[in-house]
C-alpha cells in the first residue's frame, strides 16, 4: 500500500503547484492570451511567434519550469484563423510536454466587434523519469529506475469578443479528462486531465496621443482549488513601451516591462513576488517573452503586442 501511495504523489507531482492548476501560467499573459484561449488565432492581422520561458521559485530545488512556443495568424480573408503551440513544463523528475493545433472563425458582429469561435486539439505527453529519484529502499520495485511516459489526446474551445478597445473572453482546456497511467503497471494513478475555465478581459484607454492605460483581468477555476484572480494593468507609451504589474490572488504580485523594436520585435520581462510562505525559501519568478511578427499589415481590429 505505501508504494502504490508513493507512485501516486509522484505522478501527481505536475498538479501540485498553483493551486492545483495543471496548465502552465504566465504573468505576462496579455502578451500571449492565445495560449490561453484558441479563438485568438486570427485576431491580428498578421502571423506571430512568441516564445515564453518562466523560471518559478528561485532558490527551490526542482522547482518548474516552463518553456512554450506559439504560433499564429489569419487566413488571407480574415475570416479563418490558424495556430499552433508547443510546451514543455518540468517539475522535479516529471515533464509535461504538449503539441496543439488550432482554427478558430471570426464572425463580424458590426463595424468596430467581431466575435471569435476556436478549437483546439492536440497530444499531451507525461513523463516520470525514475532515475532521478531516490528511495528509501533502493530494492523497491514499484518505481524501478526507468523512464516511464503515457501519451493521450486533448481538446479545448473558446470564444472571444474584441475590437480595438476590449476584449472578453472564455476558453475550456482539456475538455476530455483522460486518465494518466503507464502500461507497465497493473493498477493507475489517480490523476487525471482537470476540466479548466478561464474567463478574460481588457480595455484601451487612451490617455492621449502618446500614453495608453489597459487594465486586465483573467479568472482561472479547476476544481477542486478555489477560483483565483489575476489583476493588472500597464502604461503603455507610443505603443513601444510599457510598464505594468499585476496581483494573482494567493499566489504573487508581478511587475512588468516590455518593449517592441522596430514594429516587428517584442521583448518583454516580469519578476514575480511570491507572497504565499514559499517566500522564505524562493527569491521569486522569473519570466521572459520574446515574440517576431511577419507580414505585419495595418490593423484595422485591435493590436497585440
Amino acid at each position: 500500500m505505501m508504494k502504490r501511495i508513493l507512485y501516486t504523489l509522484l505522478l501527481s507531482l505536475p498538479f501540485l503547484s498553483a493551486e492545483a492548476q495543471q496548465l502552465p501560467q504566465f504573468s505576462q499573459y496579455r502578451l500571449n492570451d492565445f495560449v490561453y484561449n484558441p479563438a485568438v488565432a486570427g485576431v491580428n492581422p498578421y502571423y506571430e511567434a512568441k516564445s515564453n520561458n518562466r523560471y518559478q521559485w528561485i532558490g527551490i530545488t526542482d522547482a518548474p519550469r516552463t518553456y512554450i512556443l506559439s504560433v499564429n495568424g489569419p487566413h488571407r480573408s480574415r475570416k479563418i484563423g490558424f495556430g499552433g503551440c508547443l510546451f514543455t513544463d518540468i517539475v522535479g523528475p516529471t515533464r509535461r510536454t504538449g503539441v496543439y493545433f488550432t482554427y478558430a472563425y471570426h464572425l463580424k458582429l458590426n463595424e468596430e466587434i467581431k466575435l471569435s469561435l476556436g478549437l483546439n486539439a492536440g497530444l499531451l505527453q507525461f513523463m516520470v523519469d525514475a532515475s532521478k529519484i531516490t528511495l528509501h529502499d533502493p530494492v523497491d520495485g514499484v518505481i524501478g529506475n526507468q523512464l516511464q511516459t503515457d501519451l493521450m489526446p486533448d481538446f479545448g474551445a473558446g470564444f472571444y469578443l474584441y475590437s480595438n478597445k476590449f476584449y472578453v473572453g472564455a476558453s475550456v482546456p482539456q475538455i476530455v479528462q483522460s486518465k494518466i497511467k503507464f502500461s507497465d503497471y497493473t493498477y493507475t494513478s489517480l490523476s487525471k486531465l482537470a476540466t479548466h475555465y478561464y474567463v478574460t478581459a481588457g480595455y484601451k484607454f487612451e490617455i492621449n496621443d502618446d500614453f495608453d492605460v489597459e487594465p486586465s483581468a483573467v479568472m482561472k477555476y479547476v476544481s477542486p482549488a478555489p477560483v483565483q484572480f489575476d489583476l493588472g494593468a500597464r502604461v503603455i507609451y507610443q505603443d513601444k513601451v510599457w510598464l505594468g504589474g499585476a496581483l494573482r490572488t494567493k499566489d504573487a504580485i508581478s511587475a512588468i516591462l516590455g518593449y517592441v523594436y522596430q514594429e516587428n520585435l517584442t521583448f518583454g520581462y516580469s519578476y514575480d513576488f511570491t507572497t504565499t510562505n514559499l517566500k522564505n525559501y524562493s527569491t521569486g519568478t522569473h519570466e521572459i517573452m520574446i515574440g517576431i511578427k511577419f507580414n505585419k499589415k495595418p490593423a484595422s481590429t485591435t493590436s497585440s503586442y
